[in-house]
């Protein structure tokens, strides 16, 4: 799980409870209503189920995420590396493979495939995965657009309903009160929820890109042979310089 993530939002929630003071008057589950039901049903209108689904689970992959250090691949590779040229490509089969991605890779080697058909194979990956990851991103970027607008919906309809009873003017206050709800329960999904949401699912695939070229660079150096000791130099350039000499002493 990623915790930070998960002290974000519970962070943030807690400084607006906290704001509150009393939270009894923030709750209306009529406004409640509107703005999650109205903004759910609304992305619904424009997605299909699988992807209404896929949007859901790509959102919760946030707080469940773990994406590889580069460092550590590499680490992983020049050993998968040295197996290969010790023990030929069949070595590798079986090897104990967490990422995917480099798993596919390796199973690619482990058959005898040629570099380029590799390399082919491994880029219309990446772009598939780039695909899912902006699917799941558009969901939530939904949400965000459709969330105040909701909110404010919710709020013209309270003050419709506030105008029709001005027959007593000490309710004038509460109902105004109520109506506003919905504009600040718009503001805080789209804002506390589904942006966080958004840029978290970017980063993600940012590394997760970024991670799959390294695999990808990797894989290719050990079809044509290459010497595992020069791996590291090789892919020197996926790590940031202040984690290059320990990686070097790594895998000296």
């Amino acid at each position: 799980m990623d915790i930070m993530t998960l002290i974000g939002l519970v962070g943030t929630f807690g400084l607006i409870i906290m704001a509150m003071g009393d939270i009894g008057p923030f709750i209306d589950m009529p406004s409640v209503y509107i703005v999650l039901g109205g903004t759910t049903t609304a992305v619904m209108m424009r997605s299909s189920i699988p992807e209404f689904v896929g949007g859901i689970s790509v959102g919760l992959r946030t707080l469940l995420a773990k994406v590889d250090a580069p460092e550590a691949l590499i680490e992983q590779l020049v050993e998968l590396g040295t197996i290969a040229r010790k023990d030929g490509m069949i070595a590798l089969e079986g090897q104990d493979i967490k990422n995917p991605f480099l798993a596919k890779g390796i199973r690619m080697l482990v058959d005898g495939t040629d570099g380029a058909l590799i390399k082919k194979a491994l880029e219309v990956e990446m772009t598939h995965m780039t695909s899912r990851h902006k699917l799941g991103k558009s969901f939530f970027s939904s949400a965000q657009d459709i969330a105040p607008a909701m909110g404010m919906i919710g709020t013209l309809v309270g003050l419709v309903l506030m105008l029709g009873n001005m027959s007593d003017p000490k309710s004038i206050g509460p109902a105004m009160a109520v109506a506003l709800l919905t504009t600040m329960y718009g503001a805080i999904v789209a804002n506390v929820l589904c942006l966080p949401i958004c840029q978290k699912l970017q980063t993600l695939a940012d590394k997760e890109a970024y991670n799959n070229e390294l695999c990808m660079e990797a894989v290719l150096f050990i079809q044509k042979g290459g010497n595992p000791r020069l791996l590291p130099d090789v892919l020197m350039g996926f790590v940031p310089p202040k984690k290059r000499q320990a990686l070097t002493d790594a895998t000296a």
